[in-house]
């Protein structure tokens, strides 16, 4: 409610003081998360952490990325999910080996049916951002769903992988694949900010991605737009037919279904997501876009990550799904396939 009324509050107080107010909650909601813990209500425990989880990130969202407090608040999120992941909501820090790559770590959420294989999903954080910053966001939308989550970061392939960053996710995907709660056939990958074209190359390249969160080779896209033109040493050298045939001929490599995060933090842009989804649909290929709702204030755009991250673990639950029932296509029948799957709209 709060992101969302943000553009009619703000005159109320200044940016750096609504980031301290929410500061202040996540820090009385931490409090209240370890008296829960100690009388052993783990329950209550639980909502109090994932409680203050979310009003650290509403702070974060509010001050700029350089400011001071960003590294209080990320310093805060991971001693939180050092003190309390394991114990409250069963995370798993995990560490893999890559040949001639070395050992990365990665955080694993298992889904909320423990006896069950549920879909895994691949998070890449933002560039710059650490895994445990991405977890502490993504773990009051997931929990709760059947979808496990390996949570890795962007830094630890791009500043120490010799290789392609395919090979490194293909591990990733691997380790999932070995693991007996998880089903691996059934496995997607999320990225946003650069590693939203990361997401999609990997998509291309590894055809076990079973759905794909990312920016649907737009980024790819534009970088060769952009040569094109720094070589022609004109701005309108590209036009509207070629433009649109290659922003088609990228998607086209990706063989499963795509969501596009246009706006917000993103960086993909409004306008280009909806013609490539317009073209996609005319091609009959699977791929959906979702525009980030986002406040309008004096100092820029804000987010509304809630609203924007339930969509997207909505979109992947159903997608993830859908794998599972075409597989067992012939034990449903008529009405008992639109009721096998709960199908949430993305707008």
């Amino acid at each position: 409610m709060f992101l969302d009324k943000l553009e009619s509050i703000w005159a109320a107080s200044s940016r750096q003081n609504w980031a301290a107010k929410w500061i202040k909650i996540g820090d009385a909601q931490c409090l209240l998360c370890d008296l829960n813990f100690k009388k052993g209500a783990f329950t209550e425990a639980a909502e109090a952490w994932l409680s203050a989880l979310t009003a650290f990130e509403v702070a974060r969202r509010l001050i700029d990325e350089d400011d001071e407090l960003s590294e209080e608040i990320s310093a805060k999120v991971e001693s939180g999910i050092q003190r309390f992941g394991s114990s409250l909501k069963k995370v798993e820090r995990v560490k893999f080996a890559c040949v001639d790559q070395g050992e990365f770590e990665a955080y694993f959420l298992p889904g909320a049916k423990s006896d069950e294989r549920s879909p895994g999903v691949i998070c890449i954080s933002r560039e710059e951002e650490t895994r445990a910053t991405l977890l502490g966001r993504l773990l009051p939308v997931a929990v709760g769903r059947d979808i496990s989550l390996l949570v890795v970061c962007h830094d630890d392939f791009s500043n120490h992988s010799p290789r392609q960053p395919e090979n490194f996710f293909s591990y990733c995907v691997d380790y999932l694949s070995a693991r007996s709660d998880v089903d691996a056939t059934r496995i997607g990958v999320y990225g946003e900010g650069l590693s939203a074209a990361l997401a999609t190359d990997f998509a291309v390249f590894d055809h076990r991605i079973a759905a794909a969160v990312c920016d649907g080779g737009l980024w790819n896209w534009t970088s060769t737009v952009a040569s094109v033109r720094w070589m022609a040493r004109t701005a309108d050298i590209v036009d509207e037919d070629v433009q649109s045939i290659r922003r088609l001929r990228f998607a086209r490599h990706l063989k499963c279904p795509v969501l596009v995060i246009a706006g917000g933090r993103g960086m993909v842009s409004e306008s280009e997501a909806m013609n490539l989804q317009a073209e996609c649909t005319a091609a009959r290929l699977d791929l959906e876009v979702a525009v980030s709702p986002v406040a309008q204030t004096p100092t820029g755009e804000i987010e509304n990550f809630v609203t924007s991250d339930d969509r997207i673990f909505g979109w992947l639950e159903n997608k993830l799904a859908a794998v599972q029932i075409r597989r067992h296509g012939s034990r449903y029948k008529g009405e008992d396939l639109a009721n096998a799957v709960d199908i949430r709209a993305v707008p």
